[in-house]
């Protein structure tokens, strides 16, 4: 096989693949997999064929870059949400997901389970390394929300998205006010899980909190950096086990008086 692309592009690929885990329920599929992947560049590769056992595996040995199949006895889609709310080390990794379901249902289920690239079967040589290259090269953001964890979905299985924006805020607002507008949502929505899922919920809001001290428009805005900064120090000191609304509520609604005229605000508990 001759690999085409160029050093650096291959270097970064490497890069990527020092440490793989291939999920699929059956062993030749797997195994030619991992041979194609091993014609692209060295790496150790590790096999499952269920979702218990991927996870374990996922655990003890940190993937790089996740392979998994859908279909033909494995939920794939079950895996990569299992996968991505998890407690592992490697849950951000990327995923790529092998199929011959190729339906527009499949496809948008594997977008929003978290997956980073859809790969389908048949495929080439240069298909599997297009798919290595956009999670090489192209990284995409961290989405930890509530209903949905996992990489911006908005670049979905390419990551160089040229068609028309959609969304209000890609018209109206920076990149980096986009980004504070949807950690501010995210909060909204974290707070109204913390009784339904309070593990994802704590998870999530602490993210946002950091996301928002980081941000540029806390750099310029002393105020929403001082109620970011108390949102985190409050949030590290709880445990989700416990986590009541009562405990993080005059911490988080300060912070969602900042969001846009239009997003509803959440009123407060009578406790």
């Amino acid at each position: 096989m001759v690999f085409t692309a160029d050093a650096k592009t291959h270097q970064r690929i490497c890069a990527l693949m020092q440490r793989v885990l291939v999920v699929g329920a059956q062993p030749a599929s797997s195994k030619l997999l991992a041979d194609l992947l091993r014609d692209i560049c060295q790496c150790q590769i590790w096999t499952a064929s269920e979702t218990p056992r991927a996870l374990a595996v996922a655990e003890g040995v940190e993937p790089h870059v996740v392979f998994v199949d859908h279909g033909a006895g494995l939920d794939g889609l079950g895996f990569t949400r299992a996968l991505r709310r998890s407690d592992v080390g490697c849950r951000k990794a990327p995923v790529i997901m092998v199929s011959s379901e190729a339906t527009a249902a499949v496809i948008i289920g594997a977008r929003d389970a978290g997956v980073h690239e859809f790969l389908r079967k048949p495929f080439t040589i240069r298909d599997l390394t297009r798919r290595l290259e956009a999670v090489a090269a192209r990284p995409r953001d961290w989405v930890e929300g509530i209903g949905y964890v996992g990489p911006d979905r908005r670049r979905f299985n390419s990551g160089d998205y040229s068609g028309p924006l959609k969304r209000r805020v890609d018209h109206a607002v920076t990149p980096d006010e986009a980004r504070v507008q949807q950690a501010l949502k995210i909060l909204k929505a974290a707070l109204a899980a913390i009784e339904i899922d309070p593990r994802q919920a704590l998870r999530a809001m602490r993210a946002q909190a950091e996301i928002l001290v980081n941000s540029q428009r806390a750099c310029a805005d002393p105020a929403l950096r001082g109620l970011a900064t108390k949102l985190g120090d409050g949030l590290s000191k709880l445990d989700p086990v416990t986590l009541r609304r009562a405990q993080v509520e005059g911490l988080v609604l300060p912070l969602l008086d900042r969001l846009p005229a239009e997003a509803a605000q959440p009123r407060r508990s009578a406790a």
